[in-house]
């Protein structure tokens, strides 16, 4: 059996992963070693993912984001959830979840798996669940055997609500929202209906073993999250939190990287103070979060709404983001709304970087900064987090060639265009100095997430063509036939 990233870390390896980490994050190697050996940082790396292009996650590095996609009952089809993955890896996910429930789901994971240069993340619950008539009805070993074989099929970290407790439910008594994770709402079920504790914490050593094969990390689930402000920090919250620390402390002891997921709906003024009690709980193993919504009024914008609870917990420490889409608590996104929802979410990571004062995490403003002052707008759309975007909006008004070395928008027009006021003024009066500085963006040590482009992985081990129902198909360019 290979042993884990984080015993070879431990045996004081530097490995190949590490090596490809250390590069993207502009960092000695050996300090990669050292915060994977000590868990304040993860490598998910399943040992059969052969497409993946190495990353990290932990709150010393650029923070991360991921995406969930999959599909829903209502939708199974492959060739979309494709086109979800790659605009995904486009637009700038780190990692992505398959949280499909629908028809499928081994096809659609192994072909995630297979064509992502990113980690893959699941919840094997969902799948489990399937295979019952009622979750009352799942077994010990039906978890296992789930768990071990998308443990196989390449998956590179698993939520694993274990640290839903029977003593906890009745904490949750009293909530607004009660308990609105999918993973901890069947074992809430569960628990009640077989009257005997979680079998996730009870077998949650057999996990580890398997985990520890496969080199799986844990994303260890927070099954009684908050689903709205109301429910926000409260002591069912925080007792599961405490028991996510004790799970985290057992899966060090057997081998295995652990990371732990965090809310959900959070007031702005709760955010840090969430993400320093997990840190001191879990001893320092990296945070990972949904949002959290700031408000509960904005379904269809609520992208936004958790972008501004993302931000301020990467601020304070939080090491990965899971984004939110426009379609958050409305519907299964699409393609677009996956762009939309890593569009905010990458805002939110990178400001939340430059805010910690990250090596080189301003580089990439200051050098848009300077194109656009410049009026260069060819550089500011190749600058730009969504240069399709960026481009698109401004060619809506002005769409001419001539426009792209134009010293305005539509904003304001020739006449009050404050930037070619103010350097025209600058032009006229020698007492106004010229504003030359320049930012060289291949000289900045900025992690690869916060240089432009986004979406930048190596892609080489990611097949160039699939097949589905007989046709050859190009995810990124439609079909190979045509």
């Amino acid at each position: 059996m290979a042993p884990t990233q984080i015993q070879r870390a431990r045996d004081g390896e530097v490995t190949a992963a590490m090596e490809r980490v250390a590069e993207r994050e502009h960092r000695d190697p050996e300090f990669i070693r050292e915060q994977v050996a000590s868990g304040q940082a993860v490598i998910p790396n399943n040992h059969a993912h052969d497409a993946l292009d190495p990353m990290i996650i932990g709150r010393e590095f650029a923070t991360k984001v991921n995406a969930n996609i999959g599909n829903s009952e209502e939708t199974s089809d492959l060739q979309g959830e494709l086109e979800k993955l790659h605009a995904a890896v486009h637009y700038g996910a780190d990692t992505v979840m398959d949280l499909s429930t629908g028809a499928n789901l081994d096809e659609i994971r192994e072909t995630n798996v297979d064509h992502s240069p990113v980690p893959v993340g699941t919840v094997p619950i969902y799948e489990a669940i399937k295979h019952v008539d009622d979750p009352a009805d799942l077994t010990h070993d039906l978890l296992l055997d789930v768990i071990e074989k998308q443990a196989q099929q390449g998956v590179d970290y698993m939520t694993v609500h274990a640290g839903v407790l029977m003593e906890h439910l009745p904490l949750t008594d009293g909530r607004k929202t009660g308990i609105v994770s999918r993973g901890g709402s069947i074992l809430a079920q569960w628990i009640e209906e077989n009257g005997a504790q979680n079998p996730l914490y009870t077998h949650f050593e057999d996990i580890c073993g398997i985990f520890a094969e496969h080199d799986v990390t844990f994303s260890l689930g927070d099954g009684l999250r908050p689903g709205s402000l109301a429910d926000a920090s409260d002591e069912a919250q925080f007792a599961e939190l405490d028991t996510l620390g004790e799970l985290t402390r057992t899966a060090w002891d057997h081998g295995v990287q652990v990371m732990v997921e965090g809310p959900g709906h959070v007031p702005m003024d709760q955010v840090a103070n969430n993400v320093e009690r997990q840190q001191a709980v879990c001893d320092g193993a990296p945070f990972y979060v949904l949002g959290p919504l700031v408000t509960d009024v904005a379904p269809g914008y609520d992208h936004i709404t958790s972008a501004i609870g993302a931000a301020e917990a990467g601020r304070a420490g939080a090491a990965m983001l899971c984004y939110v889409t426009p379609k958050e608590h409305l519907g299964l996104p699409g393609r677009e709304d996956v762009r939309d929802g890593l569009a905010a979410y990458r805002i939110a990571a990178h400001a939340a970087d430059v805010a910690a004062g990250l090596p080189g995490a301003r580089d990439w403003d200051d050098a848009l900064s300077e194109a656009r002052y410049e009026f260069d707008w060819r550089r500011q759309f190749d600058l730009a987090l969504d240069p399709e975007r960026a481009q698109a909006y401004h060619d809506q008004t002005l769409p001419g060639d001539n426009y792209k070395e134009a010293r305005f928008c539509s904003m304001c027009g020739v006449e009050f265009c404050s930037m070619r006021i103010d350097q025209d003024a600058r032009d006229a009066d020698g007492k106004m100095s010229a504003i030359d500085d320049e930012t060289d963006l291949d000289a900045s040590p900025a992690a690869e997430t916060n240089l432009p482009p986004v979406g930048t992985h190596d892609t080489s081990s990611v097949p160039d063509e699939i097949e589905i129902d007989g046709v050859t198909f190009t995810p990124e360019g439609g079909h190979a036939d045509d």
